[in-house]
């Protein structure tokens, strides 16, 4: 019975969600056929905003769930959203081996996952270097990327737009392979920004994008 209500509340939240989105940031949404109705999908997309989870959640239109820090769970409301839709907690430590068990099993059922590479909200313009988590798990499981590009302003009733690309294969990337991990992240975010409106990127420097001179390159935590 607990489970139906839960359902049943969690269809009302989504649809208020969009009602939200529809009238008060205009949304568009582009791309939707890009979105394969089965298996296993990562979905990766800038982040700007605490509104961007719940824009992928009412979009994607698959069941997926979100890596988001441990810590959300302090505030009640957001760790009462996090109950309702089912989020997997990340720990600060970058490898959270409970939060990586999970996101695996979820791929290997044939489910959705979703994070942002970033790390945190515009990660990029504070000149941290990307997580690539996405990676590992794409590679490890086989699932493909689905990369995100959100644009426009969180303003109240200004527009706000959302473009899936196509999904992205890396099956035959070598899991052990340090440079195919980075490769692979690297690939993530430049078809993500090639998804964002050109004059949101501004002038980020490609640089920005690259792993390949971070000093954790198995850093799997996003968000």
């Amino acid at each position: 019975m607990r489970k139906i209500i839960k359902a049943i509340f969690k269809k009302f939240v989504e649809f208020s969600i969009w009602i939200y989105y529809v009238i008060v940031h205009r949304i568009k949404v582009e791309g939707k056929e890009n979105i394969p109705k089965e298996g296993a999908l990562v979905f990766c997309a800038n982040h700007r905003s605490y509104l961007d989870a719940p824009l992928i959640r009412v979009t994607a239109k698959r069941e997926t769930f979100f890596l988001a820090k441990a810590s959300l769970y302090k505030h009640k409301f957001l760790a009462f959203m996090g109950w309702v839709f089912e989020v997997i907690p990340v720990k600060k430590d970058d490898n959270d081996i409970n939060a990586i068990k999970a996101s695996l099993k979820h791929l290997k059922n044939g489910e959705c996952i979703a994070l942002f590479p970033e790390g945190t909200r515009n990660g990029i313009e504070k000149g941290e270097k990307v997580k690539d988590g996405a990676a590992f798990f794409a590679i490890r499981t086989g699932a493909k990327v689905i990369p995100i590009g959100i644009s426009g302003t969180m303003k109240k009733f200004c527009k706000l737009k959302i473009k899936y690309g196509k999904p992205l294969d890396f099956s035959n990337y070598d899991k052990n392979k340090q440079e195919d991990l980075e490769k692979a992240t690297n690939e993530i975010m430049e078809n993500i920004f090639s998804l964002v409106e050109k004059w949101e990127i501004g002038t980020v420097p490609i640089s920005h994008f690259l792993t390949k001179n971070n000093n954790n390159g198995n850093n799997k935590k996003s968000k």
